[in-house]
C-alpha cells in the first residue's frame, strides 16, 4: 500500500495532468475560432438588387481589391453618412438573418437602430471578459460583461462568450421568437407581443432594457436608409454557372480520382450554414468545411493551419487548398478548396454560408497542394 506522501503526489500529478489537458483543449478551440474569424464579408452596393457574383468581398474590415470600401447613405433631411465595410457586413447579417426568420422590414430597421446605438455596428470585445479579446473583434468596450454587436451579457442569459461575439448569433438572439436561440428567455423582439404597434425606439428598448432608453430612436433615419439600401441585396444567388444551381460545374477529365472526390464532397457541402467554430455537416466555419471535405476523401487534416501538411504551389489544381487574408508569416485567415477557373468553394460568412465563388473576392491568396496527387 503506497505511503500517504506517495498518494498525495499521485493525486497532485493527476490534477496537473487534467488541468494541462483542459488548457490544451481550450487553446485548440480558441485557435479554431480565431482561424476563421477573419471571414470575408460582402461589400456594400448602392443597388438594391444584386447578384452575389457581382459583389466584392471585405476581409477583416479592409477594402476589397475592387475598391469597394463601404456604403454612403443619406438619411432623410440629413447629411450623407459613410459606413465602413465592417459596419456594412454587420448590417447585412442582421438583415439577412431577419429575412431568414421572417422578420418584416420594420423589425429589421429596429435591429439596425439597436446595433447602431449599442456598438456602432461593430463587434466589440470587453476588457472585463478577457476571453472575448482572443476572438476577432472591431473594438473594445468595458460595460459590465456586455459583448458583440448587440452588447448583450452572458450573465443575463443571452449566450456564451463565443456566441455573443458572433454577429449572426447576435441577430438571432435579438429577433428571438420560436426559432431564436433563447426561446423567449431573455425575450427577443418577436417575443414582445405588441412590438409592431410600438414606437421603434421603444421596441428596441423592450428587448435591450437599456439604462438609456431614449437613445435608440435617434438612429431611426440612419437605420431606415441602411435597410433600404441593403435589403434587396441580402437574398444572394449562387455563383455556380448553372442559373438554377441544379447542375454541378464540369470536372476536368484528367484529374486524379482523389481530386475528383475532393470536388464532389465540396459540392455536397454547398448551402451549409456558417457556424463560427463549427465542424458538423453544413454547420461549420471555413476550416471545419475543408476538414470535413478531406475526411470524406479519407484524409484527416488538422482543425486549423491545414496548409502545414502540404507544400505551396504556383500552379494550383482543382482540389488544392486556397488560403487568403494573410495574418502574419505562414498564417492566413480564410481557407477553401480551389474549384478551377478562378473559382473556389468555401464557408464564406454567416450571411451567405457555404458557396462557390470567385477567388478574387478575398486578398492575399496562396495555394497549397496537400498530397501531390
Amino acid at each position: 500500500m503506497p505511503a500517504p506522501a506517495v498518494l498525495t503526489g499521485l493525486v497532485k500529478r493527476r490534477a496537473i495532468l487534467r488541468a494541462s489537458t483542459a488548457a490544451v483543449m481550450a487553446l485548440i478551440l480558441i485557435c479554431a475560432f480565431a482561424f476563421c474569424a477573419g471571414v470575408a464579408v460582402f461589400a456594400a452596393n448602392s443597388e438594391t438588387t444584386v447578384s452575389a457574383c457581382s459583389l466584392g468581398a471585405i476581409a477583416n474590415g479592409l477594402p476589397s481589391a475592387d475598391g469597394a470600401s463601404g456604403l454612403e447613405i443619406q438619411p432623410h433631411s440629413q447629411a450623407p453618412t459613410t459606413l465602413t465595410s465592417g459596419q456594412v457586413s454587420v448590417a447585412r447579417i442582421y438583415i439577412a438573418v431577419g429575412k431568414q426568420m421572417g422578420v418584416p422590414r420594420d423589425g429589421q430597421i429596429i435591429a439596425i437602430m439597436m446595433a447602431l446605438q449599442e456598438s456602432g455596428l461593430r463587434v466589440l470585445a470587453n476588457t472585463n471578459v478577457p476571453a472575448s479579446l482572443l476572438i476577432r473583434h472591431d473594438g473594445v468596450g468595458s460595460d459590465h460583461d456586455s459583448l458583440g454587436t448587440a452588447q448583450q451579457r452572458p450573465a443575463a442569459g443571452w449566450g456564451t462568450i463565443e456566441q455573443l461575439m458572433d454577429p449572426n448569433y447576435n441577430a438571432r438572439a435579438f429577433y428571438g421568437g420560436p426559432s431564436g436561440p433563447n426561446h423567449g428567455s431573455p425575450p427577443g423582439l418577436l417575443d414582445v407581443p405588441t412590438w409592431q404597434s410600438m414606437d421603434r425606439g421603444k421596441a428596441a428598448q423592450a428587448v435591450q432594457v437599456s439604462a438609456f432608453p431614449e437613445l435608440y430612436a435617434r438612429w431611426e433615419p440612419e437605420a431606415t436608409a441602411i435597410v433600404d439600401a441593403l435589403a434587396g441585396g441580402t437574398s444572394l444567388v449562387s455563383c455556380d454557372s448553372s442559373p438554377n444551381g441544379s447542375d454541378a460545374p464540369a470536372v476536368p477529365t484528367n484529374l486524379s480520382q482523389f481530386r475528383k472526390d475532393i470536388l464532389h464532397f465540396a459540392q455536397e457541402g454547398l448551402g451549409g450554414a456558417y457556424v463560427w467554430g463549427g465542424t458538423a455537416f453544413k454547420a461549420w466555419d471555413c476550416s471545419g468545411y475543408v476538414q470535413w471535405i478531406y475526411k470524406q476523401a479519407g484524409i484527416n487534416l488538422p482543425r486549423v493551419d491545414q496548409w502545414t501538411v502540404g507544400h505551396q504551389t504556383e500552379n494550383p489544381q482543382p482540389g488544392d487548398l486556397v488560403v487568403q487574408n494573410p495574418q502574419g508569416p505562414n498564417n492566413w485567415g480564410h481557407v477553401g478548396i480551389y474549384a478551377g477557373n478562378g473559382m473556389m468553394y468555401s464557408a464564406l460568412n454567416p450571411a451567405v454560408g457555404t458557396l462557390r465563388h470567385p477567388v478574387d473576392w478575398n486578398s492575399g491568396t496562396a495555394y497549397f497542394d496537400l498530397l501531390g496527387r
